[in-house]
């Protein structure tokens, strides 16, 4: 295959763009390859393989027939009250549960209807719930006829999601106390308003010291750089090698313990990691715990787990570290359901956060007072988790604050879907999905990745020039870096082969590295993909071969 047809400071200056930005202009370029190169009828012989995204090509299905049908179930209860053409009342409470029964008894027909009926009978059964009060909360929020109540999250659907939690992100061995949660449209926005109140909170300050566990999701590296924070950042890696050529992806002990200096106010961990994907080792959870324990007793953790279901027995750090932890996490990738935005973030009611508040000077006790005094008599008694509602919809519009019902109901259902059998099934299915697809992936790039069990393998990162080194050795390595730069295997890919893949170092990681996402293409195309990145390989080793 020819070089690139972009010089060298074409690529320079499209490598300073966020790797979501590059991306797009990837796809741009891999179209045009497609108008280029027509072949048989008009069609191009270059097909498209965008492998640059995390939004995946599977959705969970039971779930959302439930819904369609309590939708069904909830349009009756509103008919029942007021019919007139096409208006109708708000559902009522009393015997709303018998009503539910009768309209299952008639309609057994109904997609999702056994599914639905599961749900509800199991989400009694588990926590307990009035049956009436529940299917009104489930009724009446699927037509969205009220604004949020609670508006932090409603009621049952704070359990339910709290149990969900428990089982998959927890291990099923919670900590002590209750767990709060704030639903959330998906985990951008829980990122979102995580950064703003701790600062309007005065929890951090713009300027502060934070660190990221790197690599990491690159809004994590873009945020704190705004001007709002303008925070030190402080960077973590993931730098051992398992052999010369073959990285583990792991954070050796002298690079954790740099969190155990108490300038460091915060770090921000994806975990599993994005994009290695793998989940933090026990080593390293325990060398936090000991810092936490040791010389940063105050050090805030913001983990976010939305690849945890990917891993056996995962267990987040808000498990482990309840009162220096917020959680963020979405169900976007592990029900397939990026459009509904849903999100939560969990912060512990006996947390740090609120004894830092507690303990700002006197003057940033009056300040905030008046920022929250419209809320409550006492503002000083708001909890954190309470006051990231507020700021979610500036203080001023807190009483119409929080998640849209519909989609509080959408996560309901997926959560008790997730605690039937059908739910565990279902996972086992998804994580074969992304195993498979590496296994593909790796057999197309004859590329060596470590043996690791905690491996979510949702992404997987590769590392171009440590692949280089190990193959050829590291004078092929060396003459990669003074060649070329980083990104240049992208280019080739995307003009020549039609594969968009986004660059490592855009997610603070090594330079030549590629992201590959595993979860948004065909299983086959994985090996296609492979292939193409085992030709691009091919022609630089034969470049530098044939130097004079």
């Amino acid at each position: 295959m020819p070089k690139t047809t972009f010089t060298r400071q074409e690529i320079q200056s499209f490598a300073q763009l966020s790797p979501f930005e590059l991306k797009d202009r990837f796809i741009r370029i891999a179209q045009a390859a497609q108008a280029d190169r027509p072949g048989q009828k008009g069609k191009s012989q270059t097909q498209m393989l965008n492998a640059g995204r995390g939004n995946p090509n599977w959705i969970a299905t039971g779930p959302r027939e439930a819904f369609f049908t309590l939708g069904h179930f909830a349009l009756s209860e509103s008919r029942r009250v007021w019919t007139a053409d096409d208006l109708g009342g708000m559902p009522e409470l009393a015997g709303s549960g018998a009503r539910f029964d009768a309209f299952v008894r008639r309609h057994p027909d109904l997609p999702g209807i056994e599914l639905l009926r599961d749900c509800v009978e199991y989400a009694i059964r588990r926590f307990g719930f009035d049956k009436d009060a529940f299917v009104h909360e489930l009724t009446d929020s699927s037509i969205g006829d009220n604004y949020p109540v609670p508006d932090r999250i409603l009621a049952h659907t704070e359990q339910i999601v709290r149990g969900y939690v428990h089982d998959e992100l927890f291990d099923k061995r919670p900590p002590a106390g209750p767990l709060s949660l704030f639903a959330t449209e998906g985990g951008t926005a829980a990122m979102c308003y995580v950064f703003d109140s701790l600062v309007k909170n005065g929890v951090l300050r713009k300027g502060d010291r934070i660190a990221l566990m790197v690599p990491v999701f690159t809004p994590y590296i873009e945020i704190p750089e705004l001007d709002t924070y303008a925070f030190d950042v402080v960077t973590v890696h993931a730098s051992l090698f398992a052999e010369t050529g073959v990285r583990e992806w792991r954070y050796p002990t002298e690079e954790v313990a740099k969190l155990a200096d108490p300038s460091v106010r915060l770090v921000c961990v994806v975990n599993p990691s994005n994009p290695p994907s793998l989940a933090l080792s026990r080593r390293v959870t325990d060398q936090i715990k000991d810092i936490v324990a040791g010389p940063n007793p105050n050090l805030l953790i913001v983990t976010d787990d939305v690849y945890g279901t990917f891993v056996e027995g995962f267990r987040s750090l808000a498990a482990d570290l309840p009162r220096n932890t917020l959680l963020v996490y979405s169900y976007s990738k592990h029900f397939g359901c990026t459009g509904h935005r849903l999100g939560v973030i969990g912060l512990h009611d006996d947390n740090v956060v609120d004894g830092m508040i507690a303990d700002l000077p006197q003057t940033e006790k009056d300040r905030l007072n008046r920022r929250y005094g419209s809320l409550s008599l006492e503002p000083e008694k708001i909890r954190f988790i309470d006051r990231l509602v507020a700021d979610s919809r500036q203080v001023a519009l807190h009483h119409t604050a929080g998640l849209s019902l519909p989609q509080q109901v959408m996560m309901s259902l997926f959560s008790l879907f997730a605690m039937l059998e059908e739910g565990r099934a279902y996972k086992e299915k998804i994580r074969e999905i992304v195993r498979r697809r590496l296994g593909l992936l790796l057999e197309g790039a004859r590329m060596k990745i470590a043996d690791d069990p905690e491996r979510a393998a949702y992404y997987i990162e590769l590392d171009l020039l440590a692949e280089a080194e190990r193959v050829h050795g590291k004078d092929f390595a060396d003459f990669l870096e003074k060649s070329y730069e980083p990104v240049d295997p992208l280019f080739r890919l995307a003009e020549q082969t039609g594969v968009v893949l986004l660059n490592g170092g855009g997610f603070d990681g090594p330079e030549w590295s590629v992201r590959v996402s595993l979860a948004n293409l065909d299983d086959l195309d994985y090996l296609k993909i492979g292939h193409h990145l085992r030709a691009i390989f091919h022609d630089y080793a034969e470049e530098w071969k044939a130097r004079p």
